[in-house]
């Protein structure tokens, strides 16, 4: 799994969200985009259903319909390639659907609220996923750690914190961007059984409560002295 999460490592957008979103428009814009897009999606509905370490490149060629060596001839690295191509896949998509969502926020307040929405949806919906938490959670845990999770923050952050920039100057961005980043990352490790950050409401009372003053006590403590 180390070559799949290599994107997630610390790799940074070139212009925040566009980057994700021109990739998510490129896959299957061409024959060999359609080959790689079929076989990265077999390959997640194998891990849904058996795992990463039960999943082969076999399993993966049979799903998609296609012979082994076609597989190889699309991945020349096998299942490795296959599981870097999955998650750089995912990872566009997740972006695609977080600037959709974003982008038609009117206040500060409800960008918060849609991006946290819509990515704790996504990622409690998100049965590949969910099976690694699940049954194999080293694995992701081993990309939310130390220098991992530093990482992924960046790549986060710098994805989100343009859509904050329209209401907060660029370091407050950053910072609401990170929490924001954070709240999401621990909710799908320890999701509560009390509340529900995929629920509107509930999550709209969290961001009024306890993230929203922290964000204008940030921007207040930059304001210059009168």
């Amino acid at each position: 799994m180390a070559a799949s999460l290599r994107l997630m490592d610390g790799a940074r957008p070139e212009g925040a969200h566009e980057p994700a979103v021109a990739r998510v428009v490129r896959l299957g814009g061409d024959d060999r985009s359609s080959q790689r897009v079929r076989i990265v999606d077999a390959a997640l509905r194998c891990i849904g259903a058996q795992g990463l370490q039960k999943t082969t490149a076999d399993d993966i060629a049979r799903e998609a319909g296609i012979s082994r060596a076609t597989l190889y001839r699309t991945f020349p690295g096998g299942k490795d390639a296959v599981l870097a191509g999955v998650v750089e896949t995912e990872v566009a998509r997740f972006f695609s659907a977080l600037a959709v969502t974003m982008g038609e926020a009117d206040d500060l307040e409800d960008v918060l609220v849609a991006g946290m929405v819509e990515a704790a949806a996504r990622l409690r919906s998100h049965e590949p996923l969910a099976r690694l938490l699940a049954d194999e959670p080293g694995v992701v845990l081993a990309r939310l750690s130390f220098a991992k999770l530093d990482g992924l923050l960046r790549v986060a952050s710098d994805f989100a914190a343009p859509f904050f920039a329209r209401w907060l100057g660029p370091d407050e961005a950053s910072r609401a961007a990170e929490w924001a980043v954070r709240i999401v990352i621990s909710y799908l490790l320890s999701p509560s059984q009390g509340f529900d950050l995929a629920d509107a409401g509930q999550t709209r009372r969290l961001v009024a409560t306890f993230v929203l003053p922290g964000v204008v006590a940030l921007g207040a403590l930059g304001d210059p002295a009168p």
